[in-house]
């Protein structure tokens, strides 16, 4: 175990941080809105004007500090940093089995917020209508870098440093010899990381993305639906990865501009709440404002974007966090959703996952599972790990 302890940690805003955010949003200047359709050249100037105002005069701050303070969270120093995450144990049947641990990690423009709706019915099944058997001990962590783990100054984090980190918090700290894990967007990365690098701690592995490599040699030999996901690549890349290439190069000229301006900062989130939902053109519809401006305003409250960044940088100048060898042999479910950034076939991911017990695809969702359909995403978790918890 390790020396250091977890210490108990209440989020509080100063009222003159949230003085301060209402007073930039009132000075806000807005660019004129390009020719076309809406989203067409990128965040539309009228849906941004119509959540600013909100956010300035409507959203309620305290009522989302308030939603995470309802669960037990912690911060403690490890790997030189003051790392936060939730701990929210389970309840199951008082004559069952132990809730099994279970790891969540998000990813970008994620944060904790998103792991709101499903905390109850994944620790607590009986009080949602489940079986108690099905119960896990939820740990959420803040990324590093991200939201409540990140201080100024901080060493930054890729993807494998992420995942020494959360498996040293899992084993070291909290004593799970083994647990479940559980992630999209990084988190995916993160969790598949961990199902390679540590199989013997891993009782399975689920994801809501499918972290693929995107260079493929053998591309004579591959399926009508292979290539038809590598058509789906090629577009993604030539028309999606703009944020990509600034955040993975120029992270920090890019952090001014949207650390100062809750109007930069809240385009650049919005964006991707419209692009990767099952929104019909409308992020409103897939996602409520109090949602979306919860996970914005704590980038903007500690100043994080500039770190949360860092990912995307270690990404284009490292190893690919995944080695093709030898392949992920634990247990792996996955849930796609149709609004997902990427949809690989099967085929393709059995190539690195070759213990796929679990494979489901939905009609409704995006990218941001947990928020999207938090019920889906939670009778998946208990479908795929109930046959692995004895």
């Amino acid at each position: 175990m390790s020396a250091a302890r977890p210490r108990p940690f209440t989020l509080h805003v100063d009222e003159a941080e949230i003085t301060d955010l209402r007073e930039r949003l009132a000075r806000t200047r807005l660019p004129d809105q390009t020719p076309g359709e809406p989203w067409a050249y990128g965040t539309d100037v009228g849906a941004l004007s119509g959540l600013l105002e909100y956010w300035r005069q409507g959203y309620d701050w305290r009522a989302s500090e308030a939603r995470l303070n309802a669960w037990p969270q912690y911060k403690m120093q490890l790997a030189g940093i003051d790392l936060h995450f939730l701990h929210v144990p389970g309840r199951g049947a008082p004559e069952g089995p132990e809730p099994l641990p279970l790891l969540l990690s998000h990813g970008w423009p994620g944060s904790v917020f998103e792991f709101m709706s499903v905390l109850g019915p994944l620790t607590d099944p009986a009080a949602h209508g489940g079986d108690p058997a099905d119960a896990f001990t939820v740990v959420a962590p803040s990324l590093p870098g991200y939201g409540l783990s990140f201080t100024p100054g901080q060493k930054r984090f890729g993807c494998v440093e992420i995942a020494d980190c959360f498996v040293e918090l899992m084993t070291d700290v909290l004593g799970y010899e083994r647990f479940g894990a559980q992630g999209g967007d990084w988190g995916s990365f993160i969790t598949s990381r961990l199902g390679w690098a540590y199989p013997e701690r891993l009782t399975g592995i689920h994801l809501n993305m499918m972290p693929l490599r995107r260079d493929f040699r053998d591309k004579d030999a591959l399926s009508a639906e292979e290539k038809r996901y590598l058509e789906e690549l090629a577009l993604f890349l030539k028309e999606e990865t703009g944020y990509q290439w600034i955040q993975g190069t120029r992270p920090q000229t890019l952090a001014f501009g949207l650390t100062d301006s809750p109007a930069g900062l809240a385009a650049w989130l919005l964006e991707k709440f419209q692009r990767w939902t099952d929104c019909d053109g409308n992020p409103e519809n897939a996602l409520s404002r109090d949602e979306m401006l919860a996970d914005i305003s704590l980038y903007w409250f500690t100043g994080c974007i500039g770190a949360s960044f860092w990912p995307y940088y270690d990404r284009m100048h490292s190893a690919w966090p995944i080695p093709s060898e030898p392949p992920i042999t634990v247990p792996t479910g996955y849930c796609q959703f149709p609004f997902e950034i990427l949809r690989p076939p099967r085929s393709m991911a059995e190539r690195v996952y070759t213990n796929i017990q679990r494979w489901s695809e939905f009609d409704k969702g995006g990218h941001f599972a947990a928020m999207e359909q938090p019920k889906t995403l939670v009778d998946e978790i208990r479908t795929f790990f109930r046959p692995l918890r004895a």
